[in-house]
This record gives C-alpha cells, sequence and structure tokens, in this order.
C-alpha cells in the first residue's frame, strides 16, 4: 500500500494492486443488473439517475446541493479517500460522477477503459453487495464548473469561447431530434464523446496525440474557456474530464445542455 495519489486516469493492472486498500473507495456506475452480475472487488454502486434532477424538459439539470450531498455521503465519499470510478460504457457516468464531485472541490480517479477493460483481460470481478460506512461532505459547494443557459447567451460570439457539442453528428445538424427543436448552439463544433475511445483497447482514451489532434483540428484550445454540453451532459461530462486530463485549465459543463436549449424558444439554434 502507498499514501501516494492516484492518477487521474488509472489503468486496470494499477487499480488491481490496490485492491483491499482499506482507505480506497471504488465507485461503480454501471446498469444496476451489470453491478449484480459482475464487478470490481470492494466496489459500491451507485444508480446514475440519483446524480441528476430527472426532471423534464431537461433532466440532466443538477439536483440541490443539499441532494448531492446525500448522495455522495451515502456511497461513502470523503476528501480523505482515494476514489476510483467507472461504468459499463466507456465512462460517460463515471465522468459524471466527476463532474459533480468538483463542485465540492472534490476529485478521484477514472479506470480506464471501465468494465470493458477490468473485465476483457480478466482481472478478478465479485458479485457480492458492498456497503459502505455513510461520510458527511461538508466541502463548500462551488457552482463555477457548470454554466446556466444565460451564461451562454450572453456570450455567443465570444472568440474566448470554445462550446464543444459531443453528440452525434446526426444530433449536431438536426438531423436526428430529441427535443421540441434540432440542430446545436450558434459556434458550437461536434466532437461525439465515442470519437475519444479506442475500440481496439476496451474503449481506453485513445494517446495524447490523438485526442489533441482532434481538439486541435476543431479550434478546442488550451487558451480558450471551453464548455461542453450534449443532450443532458452525460456524454459531454466525458469530453470535459479528457479535457482536464490534457491540461485545459479552463472548462465547465452546461447540465441542462440541449434538452434545456432545444426545447426553449428564446434560444438562437444553428442546423
Amino acid at each position: 500500500m502507498t499514501d501516494a495519489p492516484l492518477p487521474p486516469l488509472i489503468e486496470p493492472e494499477a487499480l488491481e494492486a490496490l485492491l483491499g486498500r482499506d482507505d480506497l473507495l471504488i465507485v461503480d456506475l454501471s446498469r444496476s443488473d451489470v453491478h449484480a452480475r459482475a464487478h470490481v472487488p470492494g466496489a459500491v454502486h451507485l444508480e446514475y439517475g440519483r446524480l441528476v434532477l430527472g426532471a423534464p424538459p431537461a433532466p440532466g439539470r443538477l439536483p440541490n446541493p443539499g441532494r448531492l450531498r446525500q448522495v455522495l455521503g451515502e456511497i461513502g465519499v470523503s476528501p480523505e479517500r482515494p476514489l476510483v470510478v467507472y461504468d459499463d460504457e466507456g465512462g460517460g457516468k463515471a465522468c459524471r460522477l466527476l463532474w459533480t464531485l468538483s463542485l465540492f472541490g472534490l476529485g478521484g480517479s477514472l479506470l480506464n477503459g471501465g468494465l470493458h477493460a477490468w473485465a476483457n483481460e480478466e482481472h478478478p470481478l465479485e458479485q457480492a453487495r458492498n456497503t459502505p460506512a455513510p461520510t458527511t461532505i461538508d466541502t463548500p459547494f462551488d457552482p463555477s464548473p457548470a454554466v446556466e443557459a444565460d451564461y451562454l447567451l450572453a456570450r455567443l460570439g465570444d472568440p474566448e469561447l470554445a462550446l464543444l457539442d459531443a453528440r452525434s453528428a446526426e444530433e449536431f445538424s438536426g438531423e436526428r431530434r430529441y427535443a421540441m427543436r434540432g440542430g446545436h448552439i450558434p459556434g458550437a463544433v461536434n466532437l461525439d464523446w465515442q470519437a475519444s475511445l479506442d475500440p481496439d483497447r476496451n474503449l481506453r482514451l485513445r494517446p495524447e496525440s490523438e485526442l489533441r489532434a482532434l481538439l486541435t483540428g476543431r479550434h478546442i484550445t488550451p487558451e480558450r474557456e471551453v464548455v461542453c454540453y450534449c443532450q443532458t451532459h452525460h456524454r459531454s461530462s466525458h469530453s470535459w474530464y479528457v479535457l482536464k486530463l490534457l491540461g485545459y485549465p479552463r472548462v465547465k459543463g452546461y447540465p441542462g445542455s440541449w434538452a434545456e436549449w432545444g426545447n426553449r424558444l428564446d434560444t438562437p439554434v444553428e442546423e
């Protein structure tokens, strides 16, 4: 065991070497049936829906801070505990948890490849249900990692602002629509969140050079403030975390995302 902090992106073999560490907290955001069948030994389960408001028309909006404190406390989050998160889809749900933690000044590590890499590479699995000792989250709530629609409306056209739309190309163009209106926020560029994943390496992140090329080719550069969005800030939480891993200093998420923007009548739209 070691007291060294965990890296923000941890490989399965490195996590396996830490299993059994008393202070380690592993949180699994996989579907509940998947978690019941197999999970990383010691992992506690968190239903993704508890991290979001869940109310139409913008279900990805934040619950109130008190509810989030309760959820995080119930799964045993603590500033003193090293934390590793993962899911069964490549990291979208796990990164929404990491983004939520940032609102309280907290952080954690993402398991590279998540359950796909862990299981496919034959690391140990278990079915036992793990119940953590509850904690109290008393760090201050800081909303600055999140933006609201009015913030974006006031800054549309600002060359210092970059809008990264993590949805599919069909959603971005308006060909596929999951709101009253289709299209994207004016000035946004499209980078489907799955483009950062390598299917040949069990959904690990692509190499840093490839990720940087994907971003700079779309003028998403570190000197700009970057706001990530998708439909509900689920997929775009992964984009947010990738940018943070790459050292982008000013990255925010829009929890209302297209579900809010596309259902308002006072927001401009491009197709």
